[in-house]
């Protein structure tokens, strides 16, 4: 099971009490800016059959720390109830906290059958963004679909229904927007349809799987309550730890925490005259949702990055260029891509502190720099010097220095934020560099260097003095080891070409073993993201899969991997995860990026933020 968010488990008893017509959980925002209500209509359906007696809330997401209870905004009683078509309104007397998200959470009623039939375990969700976003013209449908789009785009935030929380940061707000705006690439609000395409038509969505995870949530929803055998089939199999859910809205949330849980039990629960269609006729490999997207200029695809707004940056290795998508995949670049600045064969990319984005180029032993519109900085030649030799991957200090590993010249090269070398024309060398194939920097500056033909990784102080020996680090199962990450301990993860994990303390001691970290579908794991639960992703380049593992090492992910279902993914190459709990993948073999949505804790973006102010302690941060 993946470790979340490290929040307070909350008893079954205290989710809500019905019959005791109170808001639950609920709390006063502590903001004094706020924006008024708007009215708001809609309607409740459980299987596509309308809930009578439903108790309808409306929430904000809190900003008062993780693990905090969602606001309640309605006044007295703290909600409304449903009508025999399953129809609400909400009146205009509410006031929000200024730039707070919002979500309907609708719980208990009769859907559809003997009168007096009340099913306390019916929940469902619709997130519906900016309460300053509100429109009293708009129609919102809450059902199982709008559950699913919901739980998952909002994974991260989110412990249960009525627990949606952030810090309250600029981060956290920027991560919490985009994932409300991930809702509407699932589902459409109006109607409670799961969509087959995104909105801006670039992203091919799994709808026949929204459909069966709806279908799953729809067994119970369509019941007497939670006695019944789907609704202790749902909750026996969708737990948060050793919690059972008390609704459906919140086992949607479970599961979405855990994709890898249970699949053959809960896929069971699909029945043949399921009522969202098309839906899935054969059981799944996992319960991830993943949208693929394409365009933008995408031409063999290698690393991206993800900057402080959440878009996605990612190098074209054969395009000769630099896509940029939006924080829901809409593509932001032209056809081609950002070009110029000196791309030749650009293989990686980092955004530093200030939103610029660097590039190294293989072909030409040089760097690029743009702005975060786009605009090359650099000119034809891109910047050259300080070493270069068959530049790999970058990885940028809290300074804004610019640091590149090179395979040609088994050195690093330094680079300060204007674009000129600081190291000599020999680069820096020794600690065992051998074939460098991965870099990055932890809290206390030093340079972690994944050495892919020494079967070692090697180490330098924040002023490029070798820690490590002529040999390298070695121990730990590295074989053949590609990329390297830094975790919130600041401990040193890599992949080996053995199809191992292995991880490194900060005085260069193997924690993997003789023979590394195994399992979880490894198939020529290349590169890794780490988020701010210390969880490991590993896209597998042979196994068209991504890989989990936890911070201890054990695989969350199943044999084959995560996969999704009409993922996309084909010959992953690079991973990155964002402020909004989304991990996105490059393909190199079909030119896309697959998107998995709320499979991951959020974390700081970009990758320099969690150096720098107010962060600095951890290289990876909750926003």
């Amino acid at each position: 099971m993946r470790k979340f968010l490290e929040i307070a488990a909350v008893s079954c008893a205290l989710v809500l009490v019905v019959g005791c017509q109170s808001a639950p959980f609920a709390t006063t925002s502590t903001e004094t800016e706020t924006s008024p209500g708007v009215a708001l209509q809609g309607r409740v359906h459980g299987g596509q059959q309308p809930i009578s007696g439903a108790s309808v809330y409306l929430y904000a997401v809190s900003t008062t720390g993780y693990g905090a209870a969602s606001t309640s905004l309605l006044q007295s009683p703290g909600y409304v109830t449903t009508d025999s078509n399953g129809n609400f309104s909400i009146n205009s007397d509410y006031t929000c906290a200024s730039g707070a998200e919002v979500y309907i959470y609708s719980v208990s009623g009769n859907p559809g059958l003997a009168s007096g039939t009340n099913n306390t375990a019916a929940g469902l969700m619709a997130g519906l963004g900016s309460c300053s976003g509100l429109s009293s013209t708009s129609f919102i449908t809450v059902n199982e679909v709008s559950t699913v789009a919901t739980a998952y785009a909002l994974a991260g935030y989110a412990t249960d229904a009525t627990h949606i929380s952030s810090s309250g940061s600029t981060p956290a707000a920027t991560g919490v927007a985009n994932a409300f705006a991930s809702i509407t690439n699932l589902e459409t609000l109006s109607t409670g349809v799961a969509l087959a395409t995104t909105p801006a038509g670039n992203g091919t969505v799994p709808q026949i799987e929204t459909n069966m995870l709806a279908n799953v949530l729809a067994a119970c929803v369509n019941t007497t309550g939670p006695g019944s055998t789907p609704c202790t089939t749902l909750f026996s199999n969708a737990m948060n730890g050793s919690t059972a859910p008390t609704d459906t809205a919140t086992a949607a949330i479970n599961i979405a925490h855990n994709p890898e849980a249970n699949i053959a039990n809960l896929f069971g629960l699909e029945s043949a005259s399921a009522p969202f269609q098309p839906s899935l006729s054969v059981q799944p490999n996992d319960f991830t949702l993943a949208i693929n997207y394409t365009g933008g200029g995408l031409d063999n695809p290698r690393e991206d990055a993800i900057d402080s707004s959440g878009n996605v940056w990612v190098a074209n290795y054969y395009g000769q260029s630099v896509s940029k998508f939006s924080p829901t995949g809409a593509a932001l670049s032209p056809s081609t891509g950002f070009t110029g600045g000196g791309l030749d064969y650009p293989a990686s990319v980092a955004v530093d502190g200030s939103g610029n984005v660097w590039v190294a180029n293989t072909q030409s032993d040089s760097i690029s720099k743009f702005s975060s519109t786009g605009e090359a900085v650099s000119d034809s030649s891109g910047y050259t010097g300080g070493g270069l030799n068959g530049p790999g991957l970058l990885a940028i200090d809290k300074s804004g220095n610019i640091w590149v590993d090179n395979r040609d010249g088994n050195d690093i090269a330094v680079f300060n934020s204007s674009g000129m070398a600081v190291s000599s024309s020999s680069g820096i060398a020794g600690g065992g560099l051998n074939d460098p194939l991965g870099i990055a920097i932890d809290a206390s500056g030093d340079i972690w260097v994944a050495d892919n033909n020494g079967n070692q990784i090697s180490e330098f102080s924040s002023v490029g003095v070798a820690i490590s020996g002529a040999g390298g680090i070695t121990g730990g199962g590295l074989n053949g080891p590609v990329g390297i990450a830094i975790d919130g301990s600041g401990n040193a993860w890599t992949g080996s070409e053995n199809n191992t994990l292995n991880e490194f303390n900060s005085n260069d001691s193997p924690l993997s073993g003789s023979r590394g970290y195994t399992g979880g579908g490894l198939d020529s794991p290349y590169y890794i993201a780490i988020d701010a639960a210390s969880n490991v992703f590993v896209p597998n380049y042979s196994g068209n899969s991504i890989s989990e593992f936890n911070s201890a090492g054990s695989a969350i992910s199943g044999s084959s991997g995560y996969t999704g279902t009409n993922s996309g993914l084909s010959a992953p190459l690079y991973i990155a995860v964002d402020a909004s709990g989304n991990v996105w993948a490059t393909n190199t073999a079909n030119n896309s990026v697959s998107e998995f949505v709320g499979a991951a804790t959020p974390v700081v973006t970009p990758v320099v933020a969690n150096l720098q102010a107010p962060y600095g302690s951890s290289a990876v941060n909750l926003p």
